[in-house]
């Protein structure tokens, strides 16, 4: 059997939450995720330092973990769960407040993170039963009911390695019920020493090593849409496009997003990122060619974008079998000097969406075999790199224990493994016997990590009629950036508002295949964002930014935060 080399790459995102004018946070997903996923995906690699991989941060992610880090160090609190945590007085907030409570409080997986807390449960309950029974005074609840509340959804959404380390968290869960004031500051100031404390963690990790850290452009654009529309139809041929037959000066726009990432990166890490994992693993060759001139020395993307790119080349040729084409790296036509990476869409989609449902030494022990597998078929010449790329924080809410037996099971297991050796791409690409591997892609499909295609972005007409909003509102930011309306000051925040608004999560969220409730808070935050940006232009806000986009589906059970690649 080979000897086989697998990189792990963990992507971190989340869209920005802040409300343009107040910056308060309309989603409470970063500090979540925060405690629960980024703190034990650290705690993970701490514990097991001889397993590299890397780790990609969405610049807009640290944007707004700087951002909670400068709240608790003001004590001006703009999250509202957060400020109701630490409100002392609870049965004088308001009503408003109080459904804010109970419409968010119970969110996450209750087959994880609600059903084996009794105390929790019980909270549920009541709730619930009041609410099929339609009482109308849901925000009548006691202060104590919301007090018990908060602290075990908190509770709920802290990480495994918290938990078993910190006493705070020992005696609140064992505690139950009856929860203070000074029980809810505790955990109040567990959660800011948390946030505060991630960064330097992996700032810590890189520096020995272990990690490499890389970065996307800076808020999460799809950038070939933003560079061309028609890319789309490498993916899906027919795909209907927006009423505009082009975004306008996308190019320029994905330079501007990619500069300020690498900006970014070496400001918070000190360095210039070696890699770019792009939003949504999304590429065509135009982007490629940025990515070149910026330095960057590698990227990565889908298995089914490299099918894609196969078939292109090949139109009336059966591919063989994926072993022979998809564990080597490969050079984007031969002018170009950046490295393409594809990810094995079978293997990340096992630990996305099947291993929660395995226990975890059986899934770790699977996964492992899968690699030993590869490593069987590989021919004498070929040194298998086996890339394994999927999100670092949405798949752990539906393992039990947020994943914790599978990963240290899966450290462990590959940490004393001869066979397979877990590296990152920038230690990849420092060796020359592993570059001579590289083989050169002549053509390249544009699309992204899911379904190798862009359909999640563009097509439906609901993502279509919200790319000719961000057009138009384009178009007249490039006639008032050209006259002389606007300060230089005035120019840099419209600009930075247009970059969230070109973010892929709006686009991402629209249509019929999500969830109601979660299309209509991103619909209202992405014009939100739209209607700030007329305002920066000094512009008329369009009547069409009040009407809804999309509305998604009541009944919805298949779409949410993760999307498998086939």
């Amino acid at each position: 059997m080979q000897q086989i080399k697998l990189v792990l790459l963990w992507h971190m995102h989340q869209p920005d939450y802040r409300h343009y004018d107040t910056r308060e946070f309309e989603m409470p997903w970063v500090y979540l995720h925060t405690i629960k996923d980024y703190t034990d995906m650290a705690h993970h690699l701490e514990a097991h330092p001889h397993i590299k991989a890397v780790v990609n941060f969405v610049p807009v992610l640290l944007d707004q973990l700087e951002d909670y880090v400068e709240q608790f160090a003001t004590g001006q609190i703009r999250d509202p769960l957060l400020r109701l945590l630490a409100t002392p007085d609870l049965a004088s907030v308001s009503d408003d407040d109080r459904e804010h409570i109970l419409t968010n409080c119970f969110k996450g997986n209750h087959n994880t993170m609600l059903k084996p807390y009794p105390a929790y449960a019980k909270l549920h309950h009541l709730y619930d039963t009041l609410q099929k029974k339609q009482a109308t005074e849901l925000v009548n609840f006691s202060a104590q009911y919301f007090s018990d509340l908060l602290v075990w959804f908190h509770l709920a959404w802290t990480g495994e390695s918290v938990r078993r380390h910190n006493a705070t968290v020992m005696e609140l869960m064992a505690q139950g019920e009856g929860f203070s004031h000074v029980d809810r500051m505790r955990l109040f100031k567990l959660i800011g020493e948390l946030i505060e404390g991630l960064i330097p963690r992996y700032r810590r990790l890189a520096e020995t090593g272990q990690i490499e850290l890389s970065t996307t452009p800076h808020y999460h654009p799809l950038s070939p849409l933003l560079i061309d529309f028609t890319s789309a139809h490498d993916g899906i041929a027919d795909a209907p496009l927006p009423i505009n037959s082009f975004y306008p000066g996308g190019r320029s726009r994905v330079t501007f997003h990619l500069d300020k990432a690498i900006d970014s990166h070496q400001k918070r890490f000190g360095t210039q990122p070696t890699g770019i994992w792009p939003a949504e693993g999304a590429v065509s060759p135009p982007f490629i060619h940025i990515l070149a001139e910026s330095g960057c020395q590698w990227c990565a993307s889908g298995e089914g974008v490299l099918v894609n790119s196969l078939h292109k080349l090949h139109p009336e040729t059966t591919l063989p079998d994926r072993n022979r084409y998809l564990y080597r790296p490969y050079r984007i036509q031969e002018q170009e000097n950046i490295i393409c990476f594809f990810r094995d869409d079978k293997l990340s989609d096992f630990i996305g969406f099947e291993y929660a449902k395995w226990f975890g030494r059986d899934a770790a022990e699977h996964f492992v075999q899968s690699i030993e597998q590869i490593a069987r078929h590989a021919l004498p010449d070929e040194n298998p790199v086996v890339s394994v790329i999927l999100d670092g924080e949405n798949a752990w809410e539906y393992y039990p224990y947020n994943g914790f037996y599978f990963l240290d099971d899966l450290y462990s297991l590959l940490d004393n493994h001869t066979g397979i050796h877990t590296t990152t791409y920038q230690d990849y690409l420092s060796s020359p016997e592993n570059v001579h591997n590289v083989q050169v892609l002549p053509v390249l499909a544009a699309g992204s990590w899911v379904y190798g295609t862009f359909s999640t972005w563009i097509g439906d007409p609901e993502k279509n009629h919200a790319w000719d909003l961000l057009c138009t509102a384009k178009q007249n930011y490039d006639l008032v950036i050209q006259s002389d309306r606007l300060t230089d000051k005035e120019k840099t925040a419209a600009s930075l508002q247009l970059a969230s608004c070109e973010s892929s999560d709006w686009f991402w969220w629209f249509g019929d295949y999500n969830q109601a409730d979660t299309v209509i808070r991103f619909d209202q935050l992405y014009r939100d964002n739209l209607t700030n940006l007329y305002r920066l232009l000094k512009l008329p806000v369009p009547s069409i930014l009040c009407k809804p986009i999309s509305h998604g589906d009541t009944h919805a059970e298949e779409g949410g935060t993760m999307r498998r690649s086939s």
